[in-house]
């Protein structure tokens, strides 16, 4: 069993879907970020940098894992799914996965930071990152006029790039001139498994148990 610690954001969604398409069985903790409760000292001995996604796994003598793309390794390897086994394969999933982690993520992280949450607009700050994640579009784009995901198959690389992706019209970007990309958009989307795990947490339906609780059997 995981114990998944969660909040809604792209890097947690990452892992629900992942969850969801290994159909390894899993337990939801909400860890409410607006609360801090990242920052207890029950969850940083969990994660250490106070930051979600993060797992624990029950029957790995309560193994945490944290960091959204080690999770999705994590995972990928204890499935058996979603990563090649041959040495080019891997490479290539893992590539994309750290391109993913290096640059998407954070570049389209702070497109969102600056375009919806900032107190001063500040037009030049914006267009650096809406800009920058817009070439980063752009070269998934042309990757993805060869192969029908982004590392050939379907790999836990299309679940991490996906819930960012996802994001685009919050960070005030759009797929119009990456078509691409909006195929792999829809195709991905239309996954059931894609389906179910952008939509956890549900913020309506209360995790199964509070952070404290959990927190006793999963630390040592």
């Amino acid at each position: 069993m995981i114990d998944f610690y969660t909040w809604s954001t792209p890097n947690t969604r990452k892992v629900s879907i992942a969850l969801e398409e290994m159909k390894v069985p899993y337990k939801v903790f909400l860890v409410n970020m607006k609360e801090k409760e990242q920052k207890l000292p029950a969850f940083l001995k969990i994660n250490p940098n106070g930051r979600l996604p993060a797992i624990v796994d029950t029957d790995n003598d309560d193994f945490a894992v944290f960091e959204s793309g080690a999770i999705l390794i994590y995972l990928a390897e204890l499935s058996g799914q979603f990563m090649p086994s041959d040495p080019n394969g891997r490479s290539e999933v893992l590539q994309w996965l750290m391109w993913q982690m290096g640059g998407l993520g954070p570049m389209q992280g702070q497109a969102n930071v600056f375009y919806r949450y900032f107190p001063e607009k500040i037009p030049a700050v914006i267009d650096r990152y809406c800009n920058e994640t817009t070439r980063l579009y752009q070269v998934m784009d042309t990757r993805l006029k060869d192969v029908e995901f982004i590392a050939g198959d379907y790999s836990i690389a299309d679940m991490a790039c996906f819930p960012w992706v996802a994001q685009h019209d919050w960070s005030g970007l759009t797929l119009d001139d990456h078509p691409h990309l909006l195929r792999w958009f829809e195709t991905v989307g239309e996954r059931p498994a894609v389906k179910v795990g952008m939509t956890v947490p549900e913020p309506q339906r209360p995790p199964e148990k509070i952070l404290e609780t959990a927190a006793v059997v999963v630390t040592k």
